[in-house]
């Protein structure tokens, strides 16, 4: 209820109403987190657990990432090591990360360099570039190595700079301790069993699940990664299509202690079960999310699961991909459209 009226009230309320002096931070503060949770209904054939996804595209620059892009740069703020106009932000990212960081940083007033691999889609390099980013490009094959080693290249030789390190960053699980698995448990009323959530630096597997088990040492924590690059489960990294997820290493934030089993989903399996959740759940969201679903449906299906309750977490919103392959067809359709 609290994140549907934080949202009404931005949509509806007239300048004439807002005190000159109210800070915008109030509303600015409101809009991350408390993401809604809805159950899945028709995607569900053959399942006897119920599934309810945490629909994270709700945030304001619709993804995850937001929470951490926030959480990071207030911490390194209140530590006194980055003051705006003067620092420049430098971070590695497959995408979301770059634009949660892109939004606040025009927001506070800094200035942001981020590297990404060019196998991440166009409207990954638009948005940040709208928030007036510096967005620069690496060579797929060399993985997020690559993409890390261009961002330390970049510290390197721009004076005043600051990377955030998403990956080693202690923010950023600590946000999802803080917000994302009180949220779950909250909205739950206590009540779940399971979460599942895609494995990219690990932060919201590890914060939620923390946070999760801690209140119920019977939780159980699954991640998701690809089948094509399953390093969690001991296989070689190699290239897929789940953009955010699969970065090909174990990041310093992961705790795999905490998970119970990491589940390998494929390209295909991701992007049509993405597919599945728009046209049947009214749900337009990115690949990662169709991979969190494959997966919960999965546990979903099992007998020993009856009756329980599974949290999954959708990262990012759809529109984010339509330059990808989840949406080639369709595509190709509109492309093709006369009047």
């Amino acid at each position: 209820m609290a994140h549907n009226l934080a949202r009404w009230s931005l949509a509806t309320i007239s300048s004439a109403q807002v005190p000159f002096d109210l800070p915008s931070t109030v509303f600015f503060d409101s809009l991350i987190g408390n993401t809604p949770m809805v159950y899945l209904n028709k995607v569900v054939d053959g399942c006897v657990a119920q599934i309810a996804a945490k629909l994270e595209m709700m945030q304001p620059c619709s993804s995850v990432k937001d929470r951490i892009a926030h959480s990071m740069i207030q911490d390194v703020e209140e530590k006194g090591l980055i003051t705006p106009g003067k620092t420049i932000l430098v971070e590695p990212t497959s995408g979301n990360t770059g634009i949660g960081l892109a939004f606040i940083a025009a927001l506070k007033g800094y200035k942001l360099k981020v590297t990404m691999p060019a196998s991440m889609s166009i409207e990954r390099r638009i948005v940040p570039r709208a928030f007036g980013a510096e967005v620069s490009l690496t060579d797929p094959a060399k993985g997020f190595k690559g993409v890390l080693d261009k961002a330390s290249g970049l510290v390197d030789t721009t004076p005043n700079s600051h990377m955030l390190k998403q990956f080693e960053n202690p923010a950023n699980p600590k946000i999802h301790y803080e917000t994302t698995g009180p949220e779950i448990w909250r909205d739950s009323k206590g009540k779940v069993d399971i979460l599942v959530s895609g494995i990219g630096t690990g932060g919201t597997v590890t914060g939620a699940g923390k946070f999760l088990k801690e209140q119920n040492s019977n939780i159980k924590v699954y991640g998701v990664e690809p089948v094509e690059s399953a390093v969690l489960n001991g296989g070689p990294r190699g290239r897929h299509l789940i953009q955010g997820i699969g970065v090909g290493f174990v990041s310093d934030v992961l705790d795999v202690e905490l998970l119970d089993e990491v589940i390998q989903v494929s390209s295909e399996e991701a992007i049509e079960t993405a597919k599945e959740l728009a046209s049947k759940e009214g749900l337009l969201v990115g690949i990662s999310s169709g991979a969190a679903a494959a997966a919960a449906i999965q546990l979903a299906k099992k007998s020993k699961n009856a009756g329980k309750l599974i949290a999954v977490v959708f990262p990012s919103f759809g529109e984010r991909y339509l330059s990808t392959a989840m949406f080639d067809s369709l595509r190709h359709e509109a492309e093709n459209m006369t009047f």
